[in-house]
């Protein structure tokens, strides 16, 4: 193993910690699914039940943390779909927005806000895309996608066809972020695509025979007509230009496109990226700073498994996991493989460290929805990957791990190496659901990581993070004036002093849109600082090419951020809303 994942090493204290978290059967935190007493009531319905006919009913939706009304408190934003039979009047799923009461439960406020829409929802994602300081939010869909403009007042304006990024209603739009490419202070957005799907010409599971040992499933991608990725530019006057041709996107390889992830992989200052593909190699859209892009992933080696192969990508997250100053990732795959573990050595070149790491064990399980995220705000970035089978007529089968699986929740072990500690992580990770979409955020604002998570055909959960570790941390919340308003795209990194390792503990991140499987997670960004006393370093690099850095911060607290002006309100959260 290099040198370059060691340049953080922890101390004699930290290693007898590190070594002692399972064996002692904790792990400093509890996961409790409180979604039912929340007050998320709202079945997500996707596709048949038990049988399948076509591939469309299986994927699933995403889901959002979304503070839509700025009140500094997370509400949420569950993409519901559809049947092929389709529903009477007044009984059809749709998108649900959930208002945070701020006392732990959520109210759903959908009719009032004017979100009502039906149809196969698929990804979502949010950003202040017109720059009037409310993030507005974007919804794929199989067909035609919708994107709504937030008013400011509580209400939402559907304005889809005036932008121009509805699409043809004829593609199978999948994940999605925004994501200002050429950096002139506007978000434009990408949105991947899947598979050209008829379903008056598609193939179903007698044509075949389409079969998942030896059961009739809905047949692909394998022998359907892959989708083309869309980049539509921001023109700055409420509408976008489709520009996928130009830029070099519709020419890449990419196709099977399901997991979107933005991020500045080699370190150049502009947003790269990376689409996690079903059945095929991974892309990894590389920005020239000329509008254009360039697939480099085979040789960046970050587009198949070890062995060479193409591998069946669901979700992806980055962070930098490793502390050196490189985003690494992690992308979820189908059953019958592992996860993949890309680890960034520099410049964008990856190598695959998935056994080496430690999450090579499971076969067994599909992967979804995943995220690094600090569970217990030691300062290193742990793994979350959400499961669920693909088929339900695996229900049938008493070799495989079921259609509703556990979570599996891996530890980072802070040299190089995760551990796993599902079994000791509470009953929202243990739990078997069919998920599908997760996100990441604080929505009881009390310190540390929860997370919601879509299922297929069933509730949703909140999982709570019940935090006993006792660490510290520290959030900031960017807002942009020559950049994105939303400071999307911004990298922050947090260097603070941690009791017991060797040098100072440098960590970087970047406001992101969209991510993980169809999902959108908390746009404040979020530093565990373990026993640290004080932040010595906050330093954030601006899409703009402005720098702020501020200097000896207090913990525990959310920063609020002004592009050029610095600091500009810091509020200490209080208790856990319970």
């Amino acid at each position: 193993m290099s040198d370059v994942l060691n340049l953080v090493r922890p101390g004699p204290q930290l290693l007898a910690a590190q070594n002692s978290a399972k064996a002692n059967g904790s792990i400093g935190a509890t996961f409790v699914d409180v979604g039912r007493e929340a007050g998320l009531n709202a079945k997500t319905i996707y596709g048949g039940e038990h049988k399948n006919k076509y591939l469309l009913e299986t994927t699933g939706c995403g889901v959002a943390f979304y503070d839509y009304d700025n009140d500094g408190w997370l509400d949420i934003f569950l993409v519901n779909g559809w049947r092929l039979e389709g529903f009477q009047s007044g009984e059809e799923p749709t998108s649900r927005l959930f208002k945070n009461n701020r006392d732990g439960t959520f109210t759903d406020i959908t009719v009032k806000a004017g979100l009502v829409h039906h149809g196969w929802g698929q990804g979502v994602c949010i950003g202040d895309y017109d720059n009037d300081g409310f993030d507005d939010l974007f919804v794929s869909y199989f067909g035609k996608n919708v994107l709504y403009h937030n008013n400011g007042d509580g209400t939402f304006t559907d304005v889809t066809d005036k932008a121009g990024v509805g699409g043809n209603g004829k593609r199978w739009n999948t994940g999605c972020a925004f994501v200002d490419y050429d950096r002139d202070g506007r978000l434009d957005l990408f949105v991947a695509n899947y598979i050209d799907l008829d379903l008056a010409t598609a193939p179903v599971p007698e044509s075949g025979p389409c079969l998942y040992k030896g059961v009739m499933v809905a047949c692909g991608p394998p022998g359907l007509k892959g989708g083309k990725n869309i980049l539509f530019h921001n023109n700055g006057d409420g509408t976008f230009t489709d520009v996928s041709e130009s830029s070099g996107i519709l020419t890449a390889n990419g196709t099977y496109g399901l997991g979107v992830l933005t991020a500045d992989f080699d370190n150049d200052g502009w947003p790269d990226i990376y689409v996690a593909n079903d059945s095929a190699p991974s892309a990894l859209y590389q920005n020239k700073k000329n509008g254009k892009f360039e697939d480099i992933a085979v040789e960046a080696g970050c587009a198949l498994s070890p062995d060479g192969k193409p591998q069946a990508g669901m979700g992806v997250s980055a962070a930098d996991y490793d502390l050196d100053g490189n985003l690494d990732i992690v992308k979820t795959n189908f059953a019958g493989d592992t996860p993949s573990l890309y680890h960034n050595t520099g410049g964008a070149n990856f190598e695959d460290r998935t056994f080496a790491a430690g999450l090579g064990a499971h076969t067994q399980y599909l992967g979804w929805g995943c995220g690094f995220f600090d569970f217990d705000n030691d300062g290193w970035a742990d793994i979350l990957i959400c499961n669920g089978h693909v088929y339900p007529e695996v229900e049938q089968l008493k070799t495989e791990a079921g259609y509703a699986q556990h979570k599996l929740l891996y530890r980072n072990l802070r040299n190089g190496h995760f551990e796993e500690v599902t079994d000791i992580a509470g009953p929202g990770i243990t739990a078997p659901v069919a998920a599908r979409g997760c996100a990441f955020g604080d929505f009881d604002n009390d310190g540390d990581v929860d997370m919601v998570v879509n299922t297929v055909n069933g509730l949703p959960q909140l999982l709570r993070c019940d935090s006993t570790s006792g660490n510290n941390w520290v959030k900031v919340k960017l807002i942009g004036t020559k950049s994105n308003r939303s400071g999307i795209g911004a990298r922050v990194s947090c260097v603070a002093t941690l009791p017991g390792e060797s040098k100072s503990h440098r960590q970087i991140d970047e406001v992101r849109s969209g991510g993980g499987y169809f999902s959108q997670s908390d746009l404040r960004v979020h530093f565990g600082l373990g026993k640290a006393e004080k932040v010595d370093v906050i330093e954030v690099r601006w899409p703009s090419g402005q720098v702020d850095t501020l200097k000896n911060l207090a913990v525990n607290q959310l920063f609020s951020v002004k592009e050029a002006a610095g600091i500009v309100s810091a509020k200490k959260f209080g208790g856990k809303q319970s």
